[in-house]
């Protein structure tokens, strides 16, 4: 497939079975249901890319026996890259789903260099066009055709230095993963104690929204705040990248990259529009999230930062009096509720306003508000913070995967300092 080209004089040319060791075996865990096995299977690869440990009785279908070592590339729906370097020191048979396609390395070939040549442009787009199937989901890599992808193949030294670098990065990476995760865990933990217990250590009271301090008051939704859809969303619209408006679609709140603000709106409106679209923007600091179907799950909120449309789908919460409930506030709240399990039932769930307004709000004085705002503003900075660095380093891992995956760039020639301060261990404050 594809003759591999452009890579220095040095480095060889071979195809993928030229890297595969072969034993690999196939075996039946149905006869063997005492027996407890490492189960590499395509959900566990998604959900934490670690094998689980199941007994034979419940692997229900003949599966593949391997090595301690190899590498597994998903032939299932390639367009959702799945490449597993499995290294495992666990006393127990290796079993992987028949959806994997295996490799074990050969002598010449170093594992964790493998599974980087896998995830590059050498294998990873090729296979993703040998593929059949009736729908997408169902597609998958045809086995021969994808053994047979031409790849360039370093020196063994080389290919170790190669994958250090790759590794270090994609350490750095993961890193800042997570202290992103301990970041959320820490923003829900002081969402919890800021929205029940206060800031003042007062006595509390009992409401029917739970314990709260003494002095807040409880008020419903409707007292707070106006609620309302979007816009139908016109056709004319899509893709329009220029006007006073920006216009915002449900698939605009995925591409958010922060829980506070919404950003690159990828429709815009001119707001002479807007009387023939009958249309009423909303202002500054409106909380917004998806009011129907699997959108609605995912429990999105958004608070957006200039006067906007959104679409139909989207519900708006807008603050009726700024001097008793300050909008960020409210945002912050918003974010404690999951909203899911306010909708209403049925195969396209939804939410309306009058559901909402039956909410209940705790409402402290606005000068605890305004500390409460504060709190969570700096989480939510931090938080951007390591964003940006995740960001940085995902772009730098691409770039280099590919500059020396094709020796346009040398490992002697890199400067690993700075990747190497951003893998330092330190705290989340």
């Amino acid at each position: 497939m594809s003759a591999a080209t452009n890579f220095p004089v040095e480095w060889q040319q071979v195809s993928l079975r030229e890297l595969h060791a072969g034993g690999v075996g196939s075996l039946d865990p149905r006869n063997f249901p005492e027996e407890r096995f490492e189960y590499y299977s395509i959900p566990a690869y998604q959900e934490a890319a670690k094998p689980l440990v199941v007994s034979g009785r419940d692997i229900q279908s003949q599966k593949l026996l391997i090595p301690h070592s190899c590498l597994l590339f998903g032939k299932l729906n390639p367009r959702v890259e799945k490449v597993w370097n499995v290294k495992s020191k666990a006393p127990l048979r290796r079993l992987a789903s028949t959806e994997w396609m295996p490799i074990v390395p050969v002598e010449k070939l170093d594992q964790d260099f493998g599974y980087y040549l896998l995830r590059s442009e050498w294998v990873m787009p090729i296979a993703k066009g040998l593929v059949s199937g009736s729908t997408p989901s169902r597609e998958r890599v045809e086995p021969k055709a994808f053994y047979d992808i031409s790849v360039p193949l370093p020196p063994r030294a080389e290919q170790e230095s190669i994958a250090g670098v790759l590794s270090l990065l994609d350490r750095s990476i993961h890193k800042q993963s997570e202290l992103l995760k301990e970041l959320a865990n820490l923003k829900r933990a002081a969402m919890r104690e800021l929205f029940t217990r206060g800031l003042r250590g007062e006595p509390q009271k009992d409401t029917e929204i739970g314990p709260v301090p003494e002095s807040w008051e409880i008020a419903r939704l409707d007292s707070v705040a106006s609620v309302r859809a979007g816009t139908s969303f016109p056709p004319a619209l899509q893709g329009k990248n220029h006007g006073d408006l920006p216009f915002y679609k449900v698939s605009d709140m995925n591409l958010a990259d922060n829980e506070v603000e919404m950003h690159a709106a990828t429709n815009w409106i001119d707001r002479t529009e807007l009387d023939d679209l009958r249309a009423k923007p909303f202002p500054p600091e409106t909380i917004i999230f998806p009011k129907v179907g699997g959108a609605l799950h995912t429990n999105k909120k958004r608070l957006l930062t200039v006067e906007s449309l959104v679409d139909n789908n989207i519900m708006g919460v807008t603050v009726l009096d700024r001097e008793y409930c300050l909008p960020k506030y409210l945002f912050g709240w918003f974010q404690t509720i999951n909203l899911s399990s306010i909708a209403n039932a049925g195969p396209l769930p939804s939410i309306n306003s009058s559901q909402l307004y039956e909410l209940k709000v705790p409402i402290p004085s606005v000068e605890d508000q305004r500390e409460i705002v504060t709190i969570l503003d700096a989480i939510d900075r931090k938080i951007a913070l390591h964003r940006q660095k995740r960001a940085v380093l995902e772009e730098l891992f691409k770039a280099l995967l590919h500059k020396l995956m094709t020796g346009e760039i040398r490992v002697a020639d890199l400067d690993l300092s700075a990747v190497e301060s951003h893998h330092a261990p330190h705290q989340a404050a």
